[in-house]
């Protein structure tokens, strides 16, 4: 076959179909401990040549190897959003970021363009420690091999150890049920649902929202949401009872899917606490939403008649102590006392349990108001500062200039980054609100997140979702998330060796050669310090026995 390439590349690099990507060697490294999965990606291009090309691969025991297609998708970025010179581009696209599964026998072969094969390499907690070599080889139509490469993972003596911080970004089961056409609570309901709990888990995502009630998460004032509410309510009169087999369900589900910590729905209205959740009886009757104040007395009485129903059976399924309860998303200064409020109505009844909101102003810290503070990363050194014991971060879609983010326009690195940030200011939790938001802004009304990945023109592609609803109710993967996942798993590992060497000297490693400290807005803008660091990571634990 004449004017062939095929090419290797890191998980970092984006892959354009019309845009010769960086040379690799034909033999590459990975680093991993055991346990860990780590990706790399196969470019190819077959200039005048058609036809089929056939994968062919190989890898020792111990080693899984999937391999699946990168697809490009369209995005946008708002001109409204502050960017920097860390993007990709900042111009609107086609863009590398579905993953689809992949018949090796017959890959596309789309002549003058390149293609890209994104292959996933699961290391087995028994895998032989040292280097592990994995050989790749493309047949063209006739059978022969076009192209031969090599990737070696040289795999740690040690098995990543788990991640013990709660990593949550938020599901919205709404926006399944709408996708498929499903009726919620219905078998096909919980089947997808579990389908797509089990992959965010699978990737690194150990804490899940719970909709006690439908969530009033980027809802239009005045609308709602589909109904998807956990809790059975019924009224008589100004007494209520509850019905928690639902809650129960989703429980067990979690469980069995190794969900580890319990994010609560908000208990009020996103941006500042004025009124209450859309919460419904059994017969779908509404019974409070955007005309309930807030802190007026009939959503007060319920919440003291609800608020004990519901920890004491939280005590019983034996999940209390890794359940965490919002009040309001995001408020701002302006509703601190508004925020105060609605907290005051609610905390007799949450003792011992941890409440956390995201937001932007210490002062909601400072003043006790919350006790769980959540600043995005670009608001964070405040809180560095005053010392907060148990303190998360997160980003979303305004977090886009000089901070790690996950849109889809910002390079690998940019993504990866986060875990070391994690590791080095010791946060103890991360959020994003986008784990599947398959909606317009406000949720008006659904979108086609293959067609439209900026939410209708709203956020910046990648913002709103970072896996995408594939066929027979199951979760299709991204590039972006499977860098996220690496990143947490660089927590892990730069915790494994602080438990070998100590914190103050993976702390050194860190910081080891820049020319200033690693932080949230000034960071390497390249693929090497991560790749590099691993390789350093990876060779002080081997060095130091661990097992």
């Amino acid at each position: 076959m004449n004017n062939f390439e095929m090419r290797l590349h890191n998980s970092l690099t984006k892959i354009f179909q019309h845009y010769a990507p960086p040379a690799r060697p034909e033999k590459t490294w990975l680093f991993a401990l055991r346990g860990e999965r780590v990706a790399f990606q196969l470019s190819y291009n077959g200039m005048g040549n058609s036809g089929w090309l056939k994968l062919l691969t190989t890898a020792p025991k111990g080693i899984t190897l999937t391999a699946r297609r990168v697809n490009h998708v369209p995005a946008n970025i708002p001109a409204t959003w502050e960017t920097d010179d860390g993007y990709i581009s900042t111009e609107p696209g086609l863009y590398p970021d579905l993953l689809t599964p992949l018949d090796q026998d017959r890959l596309r072969f789309s002549p003058g363009t390149w293609q890209t094969i994104w292959l996933e390499a699961e290391i087995s907690p028994q895998c032989t420690a040292g280097a592990n070599n994995i050989s790749i080889t493309l047949e063209g139509p006739d059978g022969q091999a076009v192209g031969h490469a090599q990737v070696t993972i040289d795999v740690a003596a040690a098995v990543l150890p788990p991640l013990v911080i709660p990593h949550t970004r938020w599901f919205h089961t709404d926006c399944l049920a709408q996708y498929y056409g499903v009726e919620v609570f219905s078998d096909s309901y919980w089947q997808i649902i579990e389908n797509f709990a089990a992959y965010a888990v699978r990737h690194g995502i150990n804490m899940l929202l719970t909709p006690i009630f439908t969530s009033p998460l980027d809802t239009e004032i005045g609308g709602e949401r589909l109904t998807v509410q956990l809790v059975d309510v019924t009224a008589n009169g100004d007494k209520y009872s509850f019905g928690f087999d639902k809650l129960t369900r989703w429980v067990e589900m979690c469980k069995r899917v190794g969900v580890e910590f319990y994010e609560i729905s908000h208990l009020f209205t996103q941006w500042g606490a004025k009124h209450a959740p859309k919460i419904v009886d059994t017969n779908g009757t509404r019974l409070f939403g955007w005309d309930t104040d807030a802190t007026g007395p009939e959503y007060a009485n319920f919440l003291q008649q609800m608020l004990p129903a519901l920890t004491a059976k939280l005590r019983e399924l034996c999940i209390a102590e890794k359940c965490y309860f919002h009040i309001s998303d995001e408020p701002n200064i302006t509703s601190l006392e508004q925020y105060k409020a609605a907290r005051k109505i609610v905390e007799p009844y949450l003792q011992g349990f941890k409440i956390m909101d995201a937001l932007t102003n210490y002062d909601f810290f400072k003043q006790g108001v919350v006790s769980v503070p959540i600043p995005s990363v670009d608001h964070i050194q405040p809180f560095l500062e005053g010392d907060v014991p148990e303190l998360w971060t997160y980003y979303c879609c305004a977090q886009s200039c000089k901070v790690p983010n996950l849109f889809m326009m910002q390079p690998g690195f940019r993504h990866r980054i986060l875990g070391a940030l994690l590791y080095k200011f010791d946060i103890a939790g991360f959020l994003q609100w986008g784990y599947n938001f398959y909606n317009c802004m406000h949720s008006v009304y659904p979108v086609n997140p293959f067609v439209i990945t900026d939410a209708d023109g709203t956020f910046p592609s990648g913002d709103a979702f970072i896996v995408y609803p594939g066929e027979g109710g199951l979760p299709w993967g991204s590039t972006r998330l499977s860098v996220a996942n690496e990143a947490f798993s660089d927590l892990r590992a730069l915790r494994k060796l602080e438990e070998l060497a100590g914190r103050e000297f993976v702390l050194a490693i860190l910081d080891e050669n820049l020319a200033s400290p690693l932080t949230f807005d000034e960071f390497p803008q390249t693929d090497e310090y991560i790749l590099q660091l691993r390789k350093r990571i990876n060779a002080e634990i081997s060095k130091r026995g661990a097992f």
